[in-house]
């Protein structure tokens, strides 16, 4: 199976620029590009699906550029619903180094920014050189332009396809970049590009998309709680990362396989069959988190990890590492509590019982745990030399629900 025939069976192709791709890719030797503006200090998961393809690519003998977009960025790709808030110059080459270093480090790819080669143009030049070769009804009929027609576009908005078709073409020129590989949401520029090279430079370019990763109800993928799934250790760890894959819908769990990993397709065809008939065993989900935090963070970090989630489902807290207590209740809510005070009152406070029978009715019969032992002495009190380094304690009620309380 060549990649394109990897990449169409993994559901990683949708647009296609031309029929001639298929044979391209399977031939090997493109110089391609991937890229992303700087809006934030780190990658997320739904960068990851759409990066590992320059992986993919590269493994199948193409060769991958990774753009980093420290020009376009000051400007902001149209949202389909909004227009993006405009970051300052300082956020946005903070987020570039960033961003590079980490790219460079997960992927080991060569990183260029489009603000060296953006950045000298005078606007009389941009309109003679550039913008020239665009037709308006053609940009207008773009279909993230079109649907913000009724809300209102903003001529800089508008504008940010002749940037990222620039971008093509110069890549083009000056590193043989002959494909543009994007999200779905990005064919509009793509194909902005490809007839950018076409009319100025008389040559042909090619491009492709991949679906965008969603929930079953159509919402993007890589957000729990409110909270993005970052790629950066120190903003979502490795634990975090296990729970959200874990409790990924069983419904999506394989596209999430076809989409992140390496796994063949075999394997993911057993795993499919094991998630119908044994969907209890989460056989699918442990092996898509395991694959995702291997790639990123490495094994240490993945048995770390499950080693959380297994501790904390059994209720043995004291073998963890005090950072690892962190990690494990990185959401829970901390309240702040006087050292000595009683735990009847305690469970009120933090919302874990109504009143304080109910507290000791819970104490009373072995519902209550406190950093992980049972407690059945209704007049126990929370002690600062009893807590986790002295810091936290963690009160676990029933077989499920935990909080955190500081000293």
């Amino acid at each position: 199976m060549g990649i394109y025939e990897e990449l169409k069976w993994r559901g990683l192709i949708k647009d296609e620029s031309s029929p001639e791709l298929k044979d391209l890719l399977n031939k090997g030797g493109m110089t391609f590009y991937i890229g992303t503006d700087p809006t934030g200090d780190s990658l997320h998961i739904g960068h990851f699906s759409s990066f590992l393809i320059s992986k993919r690519l590269k493994d199948a003998g193409h060769n991958p550029v990774l753009l980093v977009g420290g020009g376009t960025g000051l400007i902001g790709d149209p949202k389909p619903d909004a227009e993006r808030p405009m970051i300052t110059v300082e956020e946005v080459n903070h987020n570039f180094s960033c961003l590079k270093a980490q790219a460079e480090k997960i992927f080991g790819f060569e990183v260029v920014n489009n603000y060296d080669w953006l950045k000298d143009f005078s606007y009389i030049e941009w309109l003679r050189d550039v913008g020239k070769y665009f037709n308006v009804g053609y940009m207008l009929n773009k279909d993230i332009v079109r649907r913000r027609l009724d809300e209102g576009i903003t001529y800089t908005e508008f504008s940010y396809m002749t940037m990222q078709a620039y971008d093509f073409m110069w890549l083009y020129q000056n590193k043989g970049v002959t494909l543009q590989v994007a999200g779905q949401d990005q064919w509009g520029n793509i194909t902005a590009g490809i007839e950018l090279v076409r009319k100025k430079l008389g040559k042909e370019v090619f491009g492709f998309t991949m679906p965008l990763l969603t929930k079953s109800d159509g919402s993007k993928f890589g957000k729990t709680n409110g909270k993005a799934i970052w790629l950066d250790i120190n903003k979502t760890s490795a634990y975090e990362m296990y729970q959200f894959f874990i409790n990924s819908e069983d419904s999506k769990v394989i596209d999430y396989l076809k989409f992140l990993t390496f796994l063949s397709r075999e394997e993911i065809e057993r795993l499919e069959a094991s998630n119908s008939e044994h969907p209890e065993l989460r056989e699918a989900h442990k092996a898509l988190a395991r694959e995702v935090i291997t790639f990123l963070h490495g094994e240490e970090a993945y048995n770390s990890a499950v080693k959380i989630a297994d501790t904390f489902f059994k209720g043995n807290l004291k073998e963890l590492t005090y950072d690892e207590l962190k990690q494990g209740t990185a959401d829970l809510e901390r309240t702040k509590i006087e050292d000595g005070a009683p735990l009847i009152n305690t469970l009120v406070n933090i919302g874990a019982c109504k009143s304080n029978r109910e507290a000791r009715d819970l104490i009373s019969g072995s519902s209550i745990s406190v950093n992980g032992e049972k407690v059945t002495d209704l007049g126990c009190t929370l002690k600062k030399d009893d807590a986790f380094n002295k810091e936290l304690t963690i009160i676990k009620k029933g077989k499920k629900y935990y909080y955190a309380v500081e000293f």
